[in-house]
């Protein structure tokens, strides 16, 4: 169970705020579940709204800057306007659901190096608002994403990092505005490339898997990146050889150096 101070004491004798997850670990498709807990001060106040949302911090490429940016990209508001009474303690039970496109942020009980994805409490008083700070979870991949990340690992890819990146990818069904890429090192095998990123784009029927293969450079020729798609199916993955599926592509492109 997650328990983390959000907000800190609002104003000289004011109320404070806790929220508690009943569960880190969730799912792309699920719910968080959890409550905020509302501490009164030494007066009576009126809170104005409650709110909680699902927030991430994503790479913003911009000119030739990159900087990092959180991004709210669900939020519940939690009731109406009520009174905080003077030393009394208020619970407001809440279920969030995490959207499918949700970035996958542990794999096999391994969190990945640079994703940062958890719940944000918002408390509106005295017509202000007071954000809290970052309640991570755990967000595991759906067992057709589990199918392809163990297809890479079983040809031999080792992980190398994993980001958010702002913007979309054309032709897919993305709606959230950014995804998600998992990078691999290529093994020896595919000698023609440095390493491979891969992006799920997922709804409540199927997902797009997007790969991008950063191709090594030739005796004549630059490195270059080509990209490949393809739709997967939540409950019909597992007719398939996705080892053997995902090696017809991939050494097509990288199964030897294009040195002309």
């Amino acid at each position: 169970m997650g328990f983390k101070k959000l907000l800190a004491s609002l104003g000289a004798g004011g109320a404070s705020v806790e929220t508690v997850l009943s569960e880190e670990n969730v799912v792309p498709g699920g719910v968080v579940q959890g409550e905020v807990r509302i501490q009164g001060g030494s007066v009576d106040q009126q809170i104005e709204g409650l709110s909680v949302g699902l927030q991430a911090r994503v790479e913003v490429e911009s000119g030739d800057q990159e900087y990092k940016q959180d991004i709210e990209f669900t939020k519940v508001r939690l009731g109406g306007a009520f009174e905080a009474k003077a030393g009394a303690v208020h619970v407001v039970p809440f279920g969030l659901e995490i959207p499918w496109e949700t970035p996958v942020t542990a794999i096999d009980g391994q969190i990945l190096r640079g994703m940062h994805i958890g719940v944000t409490t918002e408390l509106e008083i005295a017509r202000a608002v007071d954000s809290g700070d970052l309640d991570p979870i755990n967000v595991h991949p759906l067992p057709a994403q589990k199918a392809i990340l163990d297809a890479f690992i079983q040809l031999g890819f080792r992980f190398k990092s994993a980001d958010m990146e702002r913007g979309h990818i054309r032709g897919t069904r993305q709606r959230l505005p950014f995804y998600q890429e998992i990078e691999f090192f290529a093994p020896q095998q595919y000698r023609g490339l440095n390493q491979v990123e891969l992006t799920f784009i997922a709804d409540e029927r199927e997902m797009d898997v997007v790969l991008e293969m950063d191709k090594k450079p030739g005796l004549f020729t630059e490195g270059s990146d080509s990209y490949r798609s393809f739709q997967v199916g939540h409950h019909d993955y597992q007719g398939t050889d996705w080892a053997g599926y995902l090696n017809q592509w991939l050494a097509d492109v990288g199964g030897r150096r294009n040195w002309f």
